[in-house]
This record gives C-alpha cells, structure tokens and sequence, in this order.
C-alpha cells in the first residue's frame, strides 16, 4: 500500500527556476497521499505530463483523429502536437524560459489556449491559467503572487492584459494567439512566432513531483489561494474519476466550465487527451451555442454546472440533442428538481459529483446509472472520505459532519501556510462541506461549513433556506447568508433576484416569509428580505456570499 506524505525529493527536479518548489507548504502540513489503487500504481518517478497527454496518442496511432471542434475548424492530435512543440520552442528560444518558471495563460476556450498548455509543461514551466475576465487588478495580484513572467494571451483580450503589464515590471514578455492559428491565419505575435519555428521539441524531463500547475481558486471567500498540483496530479486526476463516468475513444464531449477552471480543464482538455475522445470548444457557453454544438457535432456527454443546466431546459425542445448520453454536473450541488426536471425532458441522467480547486478533480460522485437521486455519490475510486466533528475526529456513519477526503491529489497552497493548516487536518483534506454518509457509503450534501447560520442557538442550513425561497413562483434565484442581529446574534438575511424586478415591495417580501414558513421549520425562516438586481459570482458560476455579507 502506497501512502504517502507527498513530499519531493524522490528524483532530482528538472526545474532551474525553483521559486514554486520552495513555496510548497512544509511537508508535515500536507495530506497524505494514496497512490495504493492498482491503476495509481504504475506511475514513473519522471513524467511530463504533456507528453503523456499528447505525444503517446499521436505516437498510438491518433495523429489523424480530430481532438478539437472549434467554430469552423478542426484540429487534429497531430496538429495540436506540433503547435504545442512550436510554443515551446518559442517559449524556450524568445522568451528564454527555464524549468520552473511560470506562465499565465489568459484566453476562453480555445485550441489555441491548450496548446500554449501543453507547451509550458513541454519546456518544464508552470501553467498558470486565468479566467478570461479577470481585470487587470485580479490579473496582477496572480502576477505578483506567483511572480509570472511571460503571459500568453487571446488577441481579443489584450486589453486587461495591456493594463497588467503596465502595473507589473516583472512581466516581461507578453505574446498574443488568435484562437484557432493553423498558418494561413498568423493574424498575432504569437501565430507568427510559432510558424516560423521548426515541428520537433525536446521535452524537459521533469520530475513526477515537479510542480506543472498553480490555479488560483475562484475567490469565493477572498482573495484567491494559489494550489499547486504535480505532473503526476495531471495524470492520476484523469485515471480517477473516468473510470466512474467513463470516457471512450468515440465520444465527444462539450459544456459550460472555463479550461481556467480545474472542472473545465479536466472536463475538455485533461480527459479527452489522456482517453482519446474529442472537445467541442465553446468560448462563450452560452445555452443556446452548447445545444447547437451539441446538435452540430452529435456529442455524447455534456459538462456544465447546475445553472447551465438550469438555463438549458427550456431550450432543449428546440434543438436535436439525441445523440447525448452522459451528463455531469459538479460546480455546485445539483438539487433534486433539477435532476428531475433534466431528465423528464432530456431522457438523460445528471451524474452529480463534487471536485475542487486544491483536488484537480472529482472525488466524490454518483454512478453513472444514478442509483440514488439526490446523492452527491460515493468516492472516486483511488479516493477515501469520511466525516469528521467540529474537532476534526471521526464520526460514525449516519451523523452530518465536515467532510475529509485523500488521495492521489490534495491541497499544497503557493506560499500560504495558514490556509494550508487550516485546510489539511492529521493528513485530510477537509473541503469545507458538511455532509452524511448513510449505511451504504454514500454521501449526501448538506451545506457548506461556512454558510451555517446560527441563530438563537439554532444551526440553519443556507442552502436549505435558499431551496425554500426558490421554491416561490415569482424568485427567479436566491442566495441566503447570516448578518449580525443584537438579539439573536446572527439573523439571516435572503438575497433575491425576482423574475420581475418592479413586483419588489414590503408586501411581496413578508408574502415570501410566510411561504417559506410554510414549507420549513418556522425559526428558518428568513427574517430579512433584500431585493438585489443581480447575485454576484465567480468566473465558475458560484455565488460570492462574502460580497453580499459587505453591503
């Protein structure tokens, strides 16, 4: 049995460049790591993960297959392999990177984005891939965090990007891609600078345990956290969950989350390449572009978080989606209404799941027949969970608790040792959600820890709330938070969004009141009722309660 505290060290690193490797969090503050699963265990001690994504399904045979449909053009795996070499050479050769160095990446879903991906780990640098629209002082706090050089950046976002490197001296090289470059369209630096360089690159030989990643979490609770993830991460991330929701050759798969995202990364970029299945790229996923693309390309599983979905289902009628068979949600946690909804109308099962940024990838998630509607699932095989107590000991099965998961990934923040204690508890991951597990293994979503409402003593579940007041004919989306109150201590407060925002008045929000006490325990109730235009979200989707707790 393979456990491990994860620490480096086992092989020389290939990285020259060794800020990120000294910025890991001290080893006694890591997870263990579980590499003792049989498909876990094979796993050499020097991987580059971009060449055991892209080189060995070239070199299998898959040059000729199309691995990316992108508005009007397809680029095949041999394509994809030889811009991917081009920018590294580029990389290498102009912009003089070595080992270890960091790259930030700043594009929507695009061809272009996952070769400049592929070539950073190629030239042993480190991927720092950002949401397309982050301003340029998100962008520069990334900068400045993980001290980033050299950006590669979508043309049509070169704006932000121009203002980040105006603010930031350290970034010293800035090149742009136009989505789709193939040669006949070398419109921006970047397309012209790789046309002119020779196919071929020697990839760095890195160690399994060279850091290939750092992405920045979504900002849901503050500033973003930088987690750090190896070139082995890369790997087991796509021999895990697959398993579960399988993914073959034939497919082609399609949705809603940014590659920023670690679900969209894994989603179209990470699980496509590793399993041989095709992408269709969507760089602005709106409703109607997704149920086209999957109506244009006959795809076979879509990706999204429980929005999409939701913002789909009134569309779904008007488009040809029969060639649809899988369907994954994760992001947030997929309410049953919705599963029920997606399917009555669909014929497809919604195969919830949950992942995160400092994981790389899901670790819990249903069966892909969906045995238990309503259930986020059990664990990923290769991953252990459990629930554990305020004092972070281990409960019995049946009480709801903080869930804790390990491994063969785990949290390791960029230079931050505080969120790292705080977030791996005597070798767990704990995730900040609390959940049940029942009799069988399977675990149910509760809350999130940090959107517990205790008030006059008694916890009330934010979400639990939220679904009560969603539930009214006239919300049109709600998010519910605590606000300090002297005589109860903390009260809680419904932040909603009306279908019709000029119906807002006193008489609809004590309406609201008693709808929501009629249908939950009275004390939930939502004692305060504001009116809002719109709930502020991530890049990802997620609601930033912490925004609505500063009004």
């Amino acid at each position: 049995m393979r456990l491990s505290s994860g620490a480096p060290g086992g092989v020389p690193s290939a990285h020259v460049d060794r800020f990120a490797r000294e910025l890991l969090p001290p080893p006694d503050l890591w997870p263990v790591f579980d590499y003792s699963a049989p498909h876990l265990s094979h796993y050499p001690d020097r991987i580059n993960a971009a060449a055991a994504l892209i080189d060995t399904a070239v070199a299998a045979g898959f040059g000729a297959k199309p691995v990316f449909h992108y508005g009007e053009g397809t680029w095949s795996y041999a394509h994809l392999l030889d811009r991917a070499e081009r920018i590294a050479r580029v990389l290498t050769e102009d912009f003089w990177l070595v080992p270890g160095a960091r790259v930030l990446l700043r594009s929507a879903n695009t061809p272009m984005l996952v070769a400049c991906w592929l070539a950073v780990l190629k030239a042993g640098g480190i991927c720092v891939t950002t949401m397309p629209l982050l301003r340029a002082k998100e962008l520069s706090y990334i900068v400045e965090k993980a001290r980033v050089s050299i950006a590669l950046c979508e043309l049509d976002l070169a704006e932000e990007m121009d203002l980040t490197r105006q603010k930031m001296a350290e970034l010293r090289h800035v090149a742009y891609f136009t989505p789709l470059c193939d040669g006949a369209k070398a419109e921006a630096d970047l397309d012209r600078r790789a046309e002119a360089k020779p196919t071929g690159f020697a990839n760095v030989d890195t160690a399994a345990d060279d850091v290939a990643l750092i992405t920045f979490t979504s900002g849901t609770t503050g500033n973003p956290k930088g987690a750090m993830h190896f070139h082995r991460d890369i790997l087991a991330s796509c021999d895990c969950w697959p398993r579960r929701h399988t993914l073959e050759p034939d497919e082609v798969v399609i949705g809603s989350p940014s590659i920023a995202f670690t679900y969209g990364k894994a989603a179209f970029m990470m699980y496509p390449l590793r399993h041989r299945a095709t992408a269709v790229l969507v760089p602005k996923p709106t409703p109607e572009l997704i149920l086209e693309g999957i109506q244009r390309h006959r795809a076979t599983s879509l990706y999204a978080v429980p929005t999409a979905f939701n913002a789909m289902l009134g569309m779904v009628g008007k488009y040809d989606i029969s060639s649809l068979r899988k369907a994954s949600s994760a992001g947030e946690h997929l309410r049953p209404k919705l599963y029920d909804d997606w399917l009555e109308r669909t014929g497809v099962k919604l195969v919830n799941g949950i992942g995160m940024t400092e994981m790389l990838t899901h670790f819990i998630c249903q069966s892909a027949d969906v045995a238990k509607p309503g259930a986020t699932g059990f664990p990923v095989d290769g991953y252990t969970a459990c629930i554990l107590d305020d004092d972070f000991n281990p409960l019995p099965v049946g009480s709801k608790g903080r869930l804790a998961v390990r491994g063969p990934t785990g949290c390791r923040y960029l230079d931050d040792q505080a969120r790292q204690a705080a977030f791996v508890r005597n070798g767990w991951n704990v995730t900040g959600d609390i959940m049940e597990q029942d009799a069988e293994g399977w675990f149910w979503y509760v809350d999130r820890s940090d959107d517990m409402i205790v008030s006059s003593g008694y916890n009330i579940s934010a979400q639990e709330v939220e679904r009560a007041v969603l539930e009214h004919p006239k919300v049109a989306e709600c998010a519910v938070i605590g606000v300090p109150d002297e005589a109860r201590g903390t009260i809680v407060r419904a932040c909603i969004v009306l279908d019709n925002p000029s119906q807002a008045s006193e008489l609809l929000a004590e309406e609201i009141q008693n709808f929501v006490k009629a249908n939950i325990a009275p004390y939930k109730y939502p004692r305060e009722i504001r009116f809002v235009d719109f709930l502020p979200k991530t890049q990802t989707g997620k609601i930033q309660r912490f925004r609505l707790r500063e009004l």
